[in-house]
């Protein structure tokens, strides 16, 4: 995004932190049955083919897992978020064209329940990232195109500020 690392909120860390213990839980699970299933070389191409394809699920739960540990590793050193431009992390306070204001926070992860989480690789968030408060940003929606202004931003779980 930047180039550097970039800062974690902490709702995307938990985030994180939970895929990690269900990605290491289901890791197991998979380790434990090319364990159990061995020592034997007995067995037809279905039984090979079986493993072969757990292999590969071990192999994508590794290459996630290490994703997930990089992530959370660049995060802790990136410090907090940019208060300058908008970046992963800065919460921001939009006005739209009706002139109505929100404040939305750009994250890597979009929670369910967090209607406040802005995704950095949605069109709103791509549009948002780089600016700062004052620019006006266009971006796709559903229904067309549409424009916003950035009133203000701030660094993270913290409110906003005023340019």
């Amino acid at each position: 995004m930047t180039g550097g690392p970039e800062p974690l909120s902490d709702v995307a860390r938990a985030a994180f932190a939970r895929e990690l213990a269900d990605l290491r839980t289901e890791r197991e699970t998979v380790a434990v049955t090319l364990r159990d299933g061995g020592g034997d070389q007995v067995g037809d191409r279905a039984d090979q083919a079986d493993e072969l394809q757990r292999v590969t699920e071990l192999q994508r739960l590794d290459a996630r897992i290490a994703e997930i540990e990089g992530r959370l590793r660049e995060g802790a050193v990136a410090g907090p978020p940019s208060t300058d431009t908008v970046g992963v992390g800065s919460t921001v306070t939009v006005r739209f064209a009706d002139a109505t204001e929100t404040t939305v926070q750009i994250g890597e992860v979009a929670e369910v329940l967090d209607a406040t989480m802005v995704t950095a690789d949605s069109p709103l968030g791509r549009a948002l990232l780089g600016r700062r408060a004052g620019d006006t940003v266009t971006y796709d929606t559903p229904g067309g195109r549409a424009d916003a202004v950035v009133v203000s931003l701030g660094g993270g779980e913290g409110g906003a500020v005023s340019p």
